[in-house]
């Protein structure tokens, strides 16, 4: 079934329109930028059209990436999240998309399971994406499977369509507009160059290092010459709030002050990257950034470089929760079964100071990691937790 519907979409002509679904959040739209630049790079007579959220009609813009426009999807259960669907909304939505014509629609938005039924709605020529068990079809399709590296995920689903080849890293077009903002931001807080930047948060705190490791850290660097900047995703962001407490040497906190694109012209100007699993780690790399990312090795997987001339994964094997013992992978990682086991917990604490160092240093070209480091037991053993106060998320030591 597949080869036959392979040999369709081959023959195929004046494909004009082609449109891709995937919302989320700012690694779900790097991990697909070479699938977009093969799609783009195959048909560059076809407007590429991403149908997702407004954030990112506003990152879009200006060439950032291959996308030609950005279709901003109403609220649709396990799509986009935030308020509950309205129905007259969709069916307005479904009926103004049939209008365009689409020939080509793509779904790069998990197992299909949403994504597919959403997909025959816009009555495009030819429906391509994930399938999986209790998922409906679309036309052209490659099983879902989770253990996969996700650029190489959509990389495959474009290459049903035919489109290839492409580069296997991300990349955006960093704008004048992007370094200015960066300028700006660094003059009024009165950071120069060489600077480094560290990147404390993460969605999850199982994939968060610990605080006062990012700060023995930050210190070293801020010892061997570098400007160290933390950024976060809010102004009072408290993981680097949680850093900068720890640190004994001056860094600068740039949480909340840059837009999405200036944090991009800031990133792509830094000596090196270090940063949690989470998305300004995958900005960093698709603008050209050297980057050092801390995984958990199930994570790295799925989220890691596919290239090491410029990035670098330390990577946690700890494959237990420190608290219970339980392996949470099942079925896929920090989304167990419950109530085997929900524990806030870091499951990258293990990872040293000196690791990091040395991944730095192999990409700066220095001998970071010959400092002298104090790994105090206390360090180690410090187990990092959720505390909420107020609906929203800090540290404790427990």
């Amino acid at each position: 079934m597949l080869h036959h519907l392979f040999s369709k979409k081959l023959t195929m002509k004046n494909i004009k329109k082609i449109a891709v679904l995937r919302t989320g959040g700012l690694g779900d739209l790097m991990v697909i930028l070479p699938a977009l630049s093969a799609i783009k790079h195959t048909f560059p007579g076809a407007q590429l059209i991403l149908l997702g959220e407004p954030w990112q009609a506003d990152f879009v813009r200006g060439g950032r990436t291959p996308v030609d426009q950005v279709i901003v999807i109403p609220f649709c259960h396990n799509l986009r999240q935030g308020r509950e669907e309205d129905p007259a909304a969709l069916e307005a939505f479904f009926r103004a998309m049939r209008q365009k014509k689409i020939d080509i629609a793509v779904h790069f938005q998990g197992k299909g399971v949403a994504a597919n039924p959403f997909l025959k709605k816009l009555n495009a020529r030819l429906t391509v994406g994930n399938s999986s068990p209790g998922a409906a079809l679309p036309d052209c399709s490659i099983p879902f499977y989770y253990y996969q590296n996700e650029i190489t995920r959509y990389l495959d689903i474009s290459g049903l369509i035919g489109a290839g080849p492409a580069k296997p890293e991300p990349q955006i077009r960093v704008l004048d507009e992007d370094l200015a903002e960066a300028r700006s931001a660094l003059a009024r807080h009165g950071a120069g160059a060489p600077y480094v930047v560290l990147h404390p948060g993460a969605m999850d705190i199982r994939r968060k290092w610990p605080p006062a490791k990012f700060a023995r850290l930050a210190d070293i660097l801020a010892g061997s010459g570098y400007t160290v900047l933390l950024t976060g995703k809010e102004k009072d962001d408290p993981a680097v709030e949680a850093v900068l407490f720890r640190m004994t040497s001056r860094a600068v906190n740039l949480s909340g002050a840059l837009s999405l694109g200036g944090l991009a012209g800031l990133l792509s100007q830094s000596e090196v990257v270090i940063s949690n699993d989470t998305g300004p780690l995958h900005l960093a790399r698709a603008a050209g950034a050297k980057t050092v990312g801390i995984y958990w090795a199930p994570n790295f997987i799925n989220w890691g470089p596919l290239t090491f001339s410029r990035h670098r994964a330390v990577i946690s094997w700890n494959m237990e929760c420190p608290l219970c013992g339980t392996v949470p992978n099942d079925p896929y990682p920090f989304e167990p079964k419950l109530p085997e086991c929900d524990h806030g917990i870091s499951f990258v604490r293990n990872i040293s100071a000196k690791e990091i160092l040395e991944a730095a240093g192999e990409l700066l070209g220095k001998d970071l990691a010959g400092k002298r480091i104090e790994e105090e037991q206390a360090l180690t053993d410090q187990r990092y937790v959720v505390k909420k106060d107020n609906g929203f998320q800090g540290f404790a030591i427990r």
